[in-house]
C-alpha cells in the first residue's frame, strides 16, 4: 500500500491548488462545448461527426483529469503519476487536433486552444521539480 505525500508544505498546496482550478477550467469549458455541440447539432457546417466524437471524448478525459487532480491534491502518488501522463497525451491530442486540416471547424479548434492552454498549464504545473519531490519522497 502506497503511503500518501506529505504535502504540508504551502507551496504544494499553492501549487496542487492551482492545478485543480486548471483542470476545473477544462472540465467546465469541455462540458459547455458538449453543451452547444448539442445546440448546434442541425448546423452541418459547425457540427459534423468528427465534432462529435472529439466534444464526448474530451468531456470524458476533461472528468478523468479532474478526478485525478483531486486525488493527487489528497496525496495519492497513483493519481499524481496518471495526472503527469493524462496532461501530456491531452495536450499532444489537442495539438494534432488544431494542427489537421479541414477535419474540425474553427470554432471547435479555438476551444481545443484554450484547453491546450489550460492543459499546458496544468503540464508544466505537475512536472515541476517541486511537486516531483514531493510525490518520490
Amino acid at each position: 500500500m502506497n503511503t500518501p505525500a506529505n504535502l504540508g508544505h504551502p507551496r504544494s498546496a499553492a501549487t496542487l491548488r492551482s492545478v485543480r482550478l486548471l483542470v476545473t477550467g477544462y472540465l467546465a469549458i469541455s462540458v459547455l462545448t458538449l453543451i452547444a455541440i448539442v445546440v448546434m447539432r442541425n448546423d452541418a457546417t459547425a457540427v459534423n461527426p468528427a465534432v462529435w466524437t472529439r466534444g464526448t471524448i474530451v468531456v470524458a478525459a476533461a472528468t478523468v483529469t479532474f478526478l485525478l487532480a483531486r486525488s493527487a491534491a489528497r496525496g495519492s502518488r497513483g493519481a499524481y503519476r496518471r495526472l503527469r501522463i493524462v496532461s501530456a497525451a491531452m495536450l499532444v491530442a489537442v495539438v494534432v487536433i488544431i494542427a489537421l486540416p479541414g477535419t474540425f471547424p474553427l470554432w471547435m479548434k479555438s476551444e481545443q486552444a484554450v484547453c491546450g492552454l489550460l492543459l499546458l498549464g496544468v503540464a508544466v504545473l505537475v512536472n515541476g521539480k517541486h511537486l516531483r519531490s514531493v510525490f518520490t519522497d
